[in-house]
């Protein structure tokens, strides 16, 4: 929807114009993407998703991480293996028809795709492309899991530090056109919505709306077996909604999910609001497209108020978040020795 106005006010009174600042927006879950899939096949999935949501009103659809592709990190790849899964644009023509059609349908999108620059650097990547075809905004992943190496006796490994560069864009937000509400939007790749800093930089700028995909293991993908599909995906819902609740901003979480070539990968698409409170959920495993009306202005409760930062944030007290990575926990006391207090011997 675009910027409209509603009306108050009656008979004998002044009418006052209210703007309305609401955008249809859809999360397209995509099931699993196997490696035997041809790009033609999960590019006709992807327009189906996007001509889903078209027909429901939305004019901005979010696709998960890697849309493009399986999950390639899980697996051990050199050479043409790895090469064929990245992107040298953006858009290119495997890819061409989605801008083409979603121009035609007046709808724009967030997508991730696995970026290789022209200067050879490789990068987890998204894409804010508006209602025109034209691109918004870039995002690179910063925090990105894993190993470099893979892990001895693993049937599926987590090598994204081994095939992808930390992002170095920093979390950017960027201010929509009308088309949009001028909306303040920003965007995460899975991992990064696990971090309170990456929503907290978002939030400093006034975001209003974070677009999220995720490629999210239904296991523990760093071996063990103290989680499951059922805790993760707990965990996936939880720090989206408290993290948009702490700074005041709506978000779409997206996943590819279901077994990818024998892998598990959790489900849970989700649109929250700014109170935290999830206002749609996909219910599958499978390509699915929720949609809800994103009111932005029910960002402005939290933001003027319980989350007013300039009132009430010190960031002075929080140096330690950006002078160091890993913990430094406090020396351990020693006990001193306390003097005996056993009773004196009776006399006989």
């Amino acid at each position: 929807m675009n910027l409209s106005y509603a009306y108050r006010g009656g008979s004998g009174h002044i009418m006052e114009a209210i703007l309305v600042r609401v955008v249809r927006a859809a999360a397209a879950q995509m099931g699993p993407t196997q490696k035997a899939d041809s790009r033609a096949h999960t590019l006709a999935r992807i327009l189906k998703l996007l001509e889903d949501a078209a027909s429901r009103g939305a004019s901005l659809v979010v696709f998960p991480e890697l849309a493009f592709t399986t999950f390639f990190p899980r697996w051990l790849l050199q050479g043409y293996s790895l090469d064929q899964y990245f992107e040298r644009d953006m858009p290119n023509p495997a890819v061409q028809p989605l801008f083409d059609r979603a121009r035609a349908l007046r709808v724009g999108f967030y997508v991730g795709y696995a970026e290789l620059t022209p200067d050879g650097r490789r990068y987890n990547c998204a894409i804010l492309v508006d209602r025109d075809g034209e691109i918004l905004g870039r995002y690179r992943k910063v925090h990105l899991p894993g190993t470099v190496e893979p892990r001895p006796g693993a049937r599926y490994q987590q090598l994204e530090k081994r095939y992808f560069e930390y992002g170095d864009l920093g979390f950017p937000a960027f201010r929509a056109s009308s088309a949009w509400c001028h909306a303040i939007m920003g965007m995460m790749i899975c991992n990064d919505r696990r971090w309170p800093e990456s929503w907290r930089v978002l939030g400093l700028q006034g975001v209003e709306l974070v677009c999220i995909g995720y490629n999210s293991a239904a296991y523990d993908p760093n071996g063990g077996t103290a989680e499951d599909a059922a805790l993760r995906t707990f965990h996936s819902t939880l720090v989206t909604q408290a993290n948009a609740y702490m700074n005041a901003t709506w978000a779409i979480a997206v996943a590819k999910a279901g077994k990818e070539d024998g892998s598990g990968l959790i489900g849970g698409s989700c649109i929250v609001d700014p109170n935290g409170r999830l206002v749609a959920e996909a219910k599958s495993l499978a390509d699915e497209v929720i949609v809800a009306d994103i009111d932005l202005d029910l960002c402005r409760q939290g933001k003027d108020k319980m989350f007013n930062f300039a009132a009430h944030r010190r960031p002075e007290q929080y140096r330690v978040i950006t002078e160091r990575a890993g913990v430094i926990e406090p020396s351990m006391r020693i006990d001193r020795k306390r003097p005996s207090r056993r009773r004196p011997k009776e006399l006989t």
